[in-house]
């Protein structure tokens, strides 16, 4: 297994850099299902970044306790900053995903934004089956991620775009995966259903909200 990459110098540029290069629209892909999350209560949140998705959702919702998994120290504790008066209700964890183990209380929201592309196919299924057990019927999976749609758009912008951002990070981080993974097999693969899907950008962008709730059950 290669090591994880290392964010740490990113920690204080990330938020500029995804402005410059991509707006508001990563921000916005990251909240569009945020009123849907009021009633959680414990959440397990995957490589937040700079901590801004996790702000949002403290702030949103006043009891819902977060563990955030990271291999950044320096992005943790930019989450922390983030979080503010709200600090309190986070728990941050220094680890790689590829090897942590979830502990045995239940959580009913997990959240990957642009995270799972991190990670090759295999390791996504390999989170999910570990994440199955640790998870109730009702319990949420927040995704954001970069997408190639068919056509065109998808040939000649969202697949150049996509490989040049893989070739940046690689640079800057030590990030070994090259390509998107398909996450959607291997979270269907292990035992969630995907609920809800919104694009952005043409498709460029996916929000999806997956539930650990079998197909057709009560």
């Amino acid at each position: 297994m290669n090591l994880p990459p290392n964010f740490n110098r990113l920690a204080t540029l990330y938020c500029w850099m995804e402005h410059l290069t991509f707006g508001p629209w990563l921000n916005r892909i990251r909240c569009a299902f945020l009123a849907d999350l009021c009633s959680c209560r414990r959440a397990l949140v995957f490589g937040d970044g700079d901590g801004r998705f996790t702000a949002r959702l403290l702030r949103a919702n006043p009891t819902i306790q977060i563990d955030a998994i990271d291999a950044s120290s320096a992005m943790l504790n930019s989450l922390l900053r983030r979080a503010g008066t709200n600090a309190a209700r986070v728990q941050t964890h220094l680890a790689d995903a590829r090897q942590w183990q979830p502990p045995a209380h239940p959580y009913d929201l997990i959240v990957t934004h642009f995270f799972l592309d991190c990670l090759t196919t295999e390791e996504v299924q390999s989170l999910a089956s570990r994440l199955r057990a640790a998870v109730s019927p009702s319990t949420s999976w927040l995704v954001s991620e970069f997408a190639i749609p068919p056509g065109p758009f998808g040939c000649l912008v969202a697949r150049p775009l996509v490989c040049a951002l893989y070739r940046a990070f690689g640079w800057l981080t030590g990030l070994t995966v090259h390509t998107l993974p398909d996450h959607r097999t291997a979270l269907s693969a292990s035992g969630f259903t995907l609920v809800q899907h919104r694009t952005l950008l043409s498709g460029l962008l996916t929000g999806e909200l997956w539930s650990a709730k079998a197909p057709n059950s009560p």
